[in-house]
């Protein structure tokens, strides 16, 4: 693997996770929303993760011929089917014919350690490439 690898590798994470930070302060924000109906209640949403794999380009003959995951790629963003949360309040301005007020499936608790995890991974790999980044001036320094 050569060190421009390891650069588009952290980068896809990077790019990834920025989407994962997205969609949780998305989920977030419409946490305490409400809504009159079912069908128009905020769901939380999540995305969808899939490992690249690699080019013709970069197989080799060892072994079976393949390559660990080459970086990550966000496939889709998907809604969360969990229940949502229905409350009874008659008096409120969006209850529905019932007296139920709808809410969105977001679990605040849930989305902040999504949170922390996505920003710990993007610092992660923040740091790895300034890794690379100093491997590759160090070597450019032996020359020298």
């Amino acid at each position: 693997m050569s060190l421009a690898n390891i650069f588009n590798i952290a980068g896809s994470a990077m790019s990834a996770q920025t989407i994962r930070l997205n969609t949780t302060a998305s989920n977030m924000a419409n946490a305490d929303s409400v809504s009159s109906s079912v069908d128009q209640t905020y769901r939380a949403r999540k995305p969808v993760f899939e490992l690249q794999a690699p080019t013709q380009e970069q197989m080799t003959d060892i072994g079976t011929g393949l390559l660990p995951g080459q970086g990550v790629n966000v496939t889709g963003i998907v809604e969360s089917q969990a229940p949502l949360r229905t409350e009874y309040n008659p008096s409120h301005p969006l209850a529905d014919e019932k007296g139920y007020v709808h809410y969105p499936n977001v679990n605040v608790v849930e989305e902040m350690a999504d949170m922390i995890s996505a920003s710990r991974s993007f610092q992660i790999n923040a740091e790895i490439m300034n890794t690379a980044k100093q491997m590759v001036q160090r070597a450019l320094t032996l020359g020298q």
